[in-house]
């Protein structure tokens, strides 16, 4: 059962006094009385509860269920995933929220960003999470015998090293904590962009071998890491300056030819309460609707895009509707009529009720509400509930797929544009969209075609950055700038913002410029 790696949560929560730019109230005390090296030499299988806690960190608020959480910040909204969907997706141009409460027209208008923004310290408070918990069982594991010490450690680093893969791309700098200096009370100094790419990169290529090359659902895998680092390859130009796409290739290919991932042939099966039984699925961050509740998992996409006043809730395996998220046509306006188009993804949209422009981003039938997650099960029965037991998959296949083609497009060394059109049409034929031919594959295709496939995903605001369409005035989507019809955005919102709180934590953090 896919649950099992959340049914051994422990209430542990070990926080490092380390200054790294968080808030003071980070500084919270553990639940338990054993240090952890104590508790590990006594209990040595209790670091399967303290790992699952940390893979936890991304999709949970705390230990304690749904109104817990883990730091000071509010349970509900600040949850690593959460975070992941506002800032990459509700901020770029396919999905917008209509709540607006305190900060969160900031980013569905992509306009007026400050450090005072609450969800941009979400984020930034849960990335210095998860990485000094990494460090503290680091920093232990040496000192004990626990089974399959390499592997379990590798895995720990590769939890780490995705946390900082978010600070890179978000916040562009930070501080960089490791076992290293674990315990120093001293403010750590600034770490730059290209230092934590530097970190990063060499983290990922030290574990990449020792990591398991079976596909544990839910845990890190060889091919976890090959995509975390195609990924980081993918946007190290936009990173550091020096573009490496001949690296993401390398490791995109790997993903493809040395995995066992295979395309699903349902695609929405991607995207419902069972898709823990996919084989598409790399990494995906856990959810479910027992086990593991939160707001801030697949439950806030499901529910944010049902009304419980319009829409058959218990359709999409749901008994509450939120009424916040809306597609916008800068998404479903890549599939031309939804009404004639045989592509699957395109059906994806509720339209009943709904206006297909979006004249104010507050009204909730402007614009299509996204029905792409879901919390029903494709093979078979399912049971309405609360919360979503759909897992959000981080890394699948078809992503491994598109970045190759992007890389060969650009032509990178290595690859091949006939391996690559493969690659696409594959994609397109699961979805029973129309296959495309060589003379299709352009940036301007990829771009879009990543958008029919991927987006919702937390991948689209990355990707506009990658193709230099997010800020500026090259690109305009509805309610970019603040504006109905959209407007150019300064290049500084390329980051985000370092938070104030963070500032004020740590006098070796300097702001982005801009802001």
């Amino acid at each position: 059962m896919k649950n099992n790696i959340f049914k051994i949560l422990l209430g542990l929560v070990f926080i490092s006094t380390l200054n790294i730019g968080c808030t003071s109230d980070l500084d919270t005390e553990p639940l338990i009385e054993l240090s952890l090296e104590e508790l590990l030499s006594q209990d040595p299988k209790a670091v399967e509860g303290i790992l699952s806690r940390l893979y936890g960190s991304f999709a949970l608020s705390g230990a304690d269920g749904p109104e817990s959480s883990d730091i000071s910040d509010n349970a509900g909204e600040s949850p690593f995933l959460r975070g992941i969907v506002n800032l990459q997706d509700f901020a770029a141009d396919g999905m917008k929220n209509r709540w607006g409460d305190n900060g969160l027209d900031q980013l569905t208008t992509t306009s007026d960003w400050t450090p005072e923004n609450k969800f941009f310290r979400y984020l930034y408070n849960r990335i210095f999470f998860t990485v000094p918990q990494c460090n503290n069982l680091l920093a232990i594991l040496p000192n004990v015998d626990v089974e399959n010490k390499e592997v379990i450690t590798s895995e720990v680093r590769f939890i780490r090293a995705l946390a900082y893969y978010y600070l890179i791309d978000v916040f562009g700098k930070g501080v960089l904590a490791t076992e290293e200096n674990y315990g120093q009370t001293d403010p750590l100094p600034e770490a730059s962009r290209q230092e934590l790419f530097d970190y990063v990169e060499a983290e990922l290529l030290a574990i990449e071998p020792l990591l398991s090359s079976e596909n544990t659902y839910g845990r890190a895998t060889k091919g976890a890491a090959q995509m975390l680092l195609a990924k980081l390859y993918l946007n190290a130009e936009v990173y550091t300056g020096t573009a490496k796409y001949a690296e993401a290739a390398t490791y995109a290919n790997k993903v493809i030819t040395e995995g066992n991932y295979t395309l699903v042939n349902n695609y929405v099966s991607l995207f419902s309460a069972d898709n823990n039984t996919s084989s598409e699925i790399i990494f995906p961050l856990i959810a479910d609707s027992q086990v593991s509740q939160s707001y801030g998992n697949t439950t806030y996409i499901v529910n944010g895009n049902l009304s419980s006043d319009t829409m058959p809730l218990a359709e999409f395996g749901a008994t509450d509707g939120w009424a916040g998220h809306r597609a916008t046509k800068a998404w479903y306006g890549l599939y031309g009529d939804l009404a004639t188009s045989t592509d699957d993804r395109a059906k994806l949209f509720w339209t009943e009720g709904h206006n297909y422009e979006m004249d104010d981003y507050k009204e909730w039938t402007d614009g299509y509400p996204s029905v792409k997650f879901r919390n029903t099960n494709v093979s078979g029965s399912s049971l309405a509930s609360s919360f979503s037991s759909t897992d959000f998959p981080l890394f699948r296949l078809a992503d491994a797929y598109l970045m190759y083609a992007e890389c060969a497009i650009r032509d990178a060394s290595g690859t091949d544009k006939g391996t690559a059109l493969g690659y696409v049409n594959d994609v397109r034929t699961r979805s029973h969209a129309s296959t495309v031919s060589s003379g299709d594959l352009t940036l301007d295709f990829i771009i879009d075609e990543r958008g029919r496939e991927l987006n919702l995903e937390g991948h689209r605001r990355t990707d506009l950055i990658r193709f230099g369409m997010f800020t500026g005035s090259s690109y305009i989507w509805p309610w970019k700038g603040g504006v109905k019809n959209g407007a150019s955005i300064p290049s500084t919102y390329n980051v985000y913002p370092i938070p104030s709180s963070a500032l004020q934590a740590n006098p070796n953090l300097s702001q982005n410029p801009g802001y």
